[in-house]
């Protein structure tokens, strides 16, 4: 007799064929859910890096332009100075000549540019303080929806462990609460 006619079964196929017939076990339900979590999980992590990643980009900016202002703050300050020394020779010398009333508009007109750039960069330092505040604030919110979505994690894989389903509606809640808080982030 061929060796395909007889078959064997013991306790597990039979197992097996109950199971199916009774939809997904427990056990796939909750990798699937956990699979689900973590691809979730891993998202809300990128935007939560990528909020970091401008902010920092930002706040790199504004400290580049209040460099920038402080050096034309500075050129700005020596070139008001030598307005002033030109101002006093040409006030104070006996017989001014047109060269010193003519060095002494030079400064000035380079200080009212300088002036003008140091207070640009100023502004523009604030404006990028400020995008780098916006660009923080939802991060805050998005660590603590991926800590949600974690909890969510580690509690099914207790539920699988286990098997209690009610741990798995509670990762089920952590989860629906790390993603509501990670949509929240951005309003």
């Amino acid at each position: 007799m061929p060796e395909d006619e007889y078959e064997v079964r013991g306790r597990h196929d039979d197992e097996i064929e109950e199971r199916s017939a009774h939809g997904e076990p427990l056990g796939q339900k909750i990798a699937l859910f956990s699979a689900v979590l973590a691809t979730l999980g891993a998202i809300i992590s990128f935007l939560g890096g990528h909020t970091q990643n401008d902010a920092l980009y930002y706040k790199n900016e504004a400290v580049l332009m209040k460099a920038r202002a402080s050096d034309n703050w500075s050129y700005y300050q020596a070139e008001d100075m030598k307005r002033h020394l030109a101002d006093a020779v040409a006030r104070l010398a006996p017989m001014p000549t047109a060269d010193d009333a003519a060095a002494a508009a030079t400064y000035a007109t380079r200080a009212r540019a300088l002036r003008t750039t140091a207070e640009d960069f100023d502004r523009r330092s604030e404006q990028a303080d400020s995008e780098s505040r916006d660009a923080l604030r939802p991060h805050v919110k998005l660590s603590i929806a991926m800590t949600f979505v974690q909890v969510g994690i580690a509690l099914a894989s207790i539920s699988a462990l286990t098997r209690r389903r009610w741990l798995l509606w509670g990762a089920g809640g952590c989860a629906a609460i790390g993603v509501a808080l990670s949509v929240i982030a951005w309003f």
